[in-house]
Order: structure tokens, then C-alpha cells, then sequence
């Protein structure tokens, strides 16, 4: 029995979807599942069970038996919420009590971490667990993951495999009810299909020109294939990057998106909203000679093709993973 939480959200469902294709489909599902609209993400699904977050670890104490592993991949993501309140809650505790729950019944773990928790990159984008304590993120939500990473590093007991992975700009199908925190891919999309055009945040810098803030965008098909893998190799614990590798500007992306959608470029500038103008991050890139290290090989989506795909084959059809 596998579980993942969050699985009824963005990543979580289409882990779901990875797991039964490949014939994995005795899963519970965790989430709130109060939002009809993200409840659609698992339409379709071959899930044995369906438990509410708030009850999940009455639930584990009568089942732990049979669990084979667990995905935390849900979290409260608002990186516009700053109540710090609920972040403990959902973020920090919450994960807390997994951890524990995994060491008492001896299941392995895969748990969400971000790039959020690198802040402005001052220290840059190394996986290296000695610079985690130093990092300083730049609002509530990258200060939540980056307080469970510190908690975890910390601790005597640990489970038996555990692994923190930090993700970067992941886009992909299934992200239809994230609204403002769906990725800029998705909102490219609808603005083109609505106006014909794509409006991208200027730059605040002068050492970035408008357009060319830089993300490392990774392809969320990319994101569950690490997830398996690390289901199967459950060794060298620790907290990794998943990034693409490779950072790209925002009009890349733009461009890609117009090309896919076999439309004509139409770009323009607005100001980054003052909410989050100066929690913004310019430049981001995962280092993933970590994660290569422990033997995973396969090549990531370039941003050419995963945008291709997501803009084709789902948001042009309005279909889920």
C-alpha cells in the first residue's frame, strides 16, 4: 500500500497517475478534499482509499501494517500567505508527525520540500545539507520548509530511508485549480488564448533586463519519475534538488508557449506586484549532481518539450494526467 498526501493537488495526482501506470494501484489518498475543483485531478484514478488529512494518523495507528511507503507531498504553497500560523500547522508539524509515524512503523519516506528555501540564492542552489541552517528564504512558506529540513538534519532517529526533495518551478498538467499559484506556463496559456498576448513581470534589477529573470522550470512528468525512483532505491537518505538543471528566462518560456500554441509572439511588460516585488526571485538552478550520483540517469524535459507537451496534449484538450 502506498499512501500520498496531497493527492488530490498538482503533484500529488499526477504521482498517483505515474504509480498506476506503472501498475501500482492499491494507494490512499490524503488530502482535504473539500475543493470540487482540485477533487477533479483524481478522476479516473485507480485509488483504493480516500482519508481526510485531519484523521489520517488515526488512521495509520489502525493500518501501518500495511504500508508499504509514504509520499508527503501535500503542504499549504501560498508564497503570498504570510500568516506563519498556518504554515506551522500544515508545513512544519504536520511533517513532523509524519517523520515520527514513519520511524514507529518503520516506512520509508519521500516528503516535499522547495527551492523557495534557497531565498534570493546568496549561498547559490548546492544540495548541500552543511548550508541548510544558513539559508534564508524569503517569505512564510520558504521558511517552513527550510525549518523541517533544519528539524530533520537534526535528528538521532530517522526512518530507515528518507529522502527531502527540494522542488524548483515544476509546471505540468493538473494544475487547473491552483489559480495565482499555478505556474507562469498555465497563466501564459490562458492569457494567450484569451487576448493573443502574454504580459510578463519587468524587471526590478538592473542587472536583469525585462524578461530575463531566470528559473530553473521543471516538467512535473520529470518530478514523479524521481519519486519512483527513489520508492525503488531507498538508500542514501537525505535532502535533494529537483530542478531541471538548467535555468531559463522567462521570455524562453513565453516564446515556447506562443510556438506551441502556434500563435504569434505578443509580449508585454508589467510591474512585479508590490506584494511581491521584493521577496522576488531572479535567478534560480538546481545543482542535480546529487541526485546523478546516486544513480539516477535519466535525461529532464528541455523546456522546448515539456512545454510542447503540457500546451498540447493537456491544456489545449482540457485534460488531466
Amino acid at each position: 500500500m502506498m499512501i500520498v498526501t496531497g493527492a488530490a493537488g498538482f503533484i500529488g495526482s499526477c504521482l498517483i497517475t505515474h504509480l498506476n501506470n506503472h501498475n501500482f494501484n492499491y494507494i490512499v489518498a490524503v488530502d482535504d478534499f473539500s475543493n470540487l475543483e482540485k477533487n477533479k485531478n483524481l478522476t479516473g484514478k485507480k485509488i483504493h482509499e480516500q482519508v481526510d488529512r485531519k484523521v489520517f494518523f488515526e488512521w495509520l495507528d489502525k493500518n501501518q501494517a500495511q504500508v508499504e511507503f509514504i509520499f508527503h507531498i501535500g503542504a499549504r504553497t501560498d508564497t503570498t500567505e504570510f500568516d506563519v500560523e498556518i504554515f506551522n500547522e500544515l508545513n512544519l508539524n504536520y511533517t513532523k508527525k509524519i517523520w515520527q509515524a514513519c520511524i514507529d512503523y518503520q516506512i520509508p519516506l519521500v516528503y516535499a520540500s522547495s527551492a523557495a528555501t534557497y531565498g534570493a540564492g546568496e549561498l547559490g542552489y548546492q544540495d548541500d545539507e552543511n548550508i541548510i541552517p544558513q539559508l534564508k528564504p524569503l517569505n512564510p512558506y520558504g521558511d517552513s520548509k527550510n525549518d523541517f529540513d533544519i528539524w530533520a538534519l537534526q535528528q538521532t532517529e530517522k526512518p530507515f530511508f528518507w529522502a527531502g526533495l527540494k522542488f524548483f518551478n515544476v509546471y505540468g498538467p493538473n494544475e487547473y485549480h491552483k489559480g495565482r499559484m499555478a505556474s507562469v506556463i498555465f497563466h501564459a496559456f490562458k492569457q494567450i488564448q484569451q487576448t493573443g498576448k502574454m504580459r510578463l513581470f519587468r524587471s526590478h534589477r538592473p542587472d536583469f533586463k525585462d524578461g530575463e529573470q531566470m528559473r530553473d522550470f521543471v516538467y512535473v512528468k520529470d518530478v514523479v519519475e524521481v519519486c519512483y525512483f527513489l520508492m525503488h532505491h531507498r538508500k542514501n537518505s537525505g535532502i535533494y534538488n529537483l530542478g531541471s538543471g538548467k535555468a531559463r528566462t522567462f521570455l524562453d518560456l513565453a516564446r515556447q508557449t506562443f510556438q506551441a500554441m502556434d500563435i504569434a509572439e505578443n509580449i508585454e511588460f508589467v510591474d512585479t506586484p508590490i506584494d511581491i516585488r521584493d521577496k522576488y526571485q531572479y535567478f534560480t538552478e538546481a545543482s542535480m549532481h546529487k541526485l546523478q550520483q546516486i544513480g539516477y540517469q535519466k535525461p529532464f524535459y528541455t523546456l522546448e518539450a515539456g512545454i510542447a507537451d503540457y500546451v498540447q496534449n493537456y491544456l489545449q484538450k482540457g485534460i488531466y494526467f
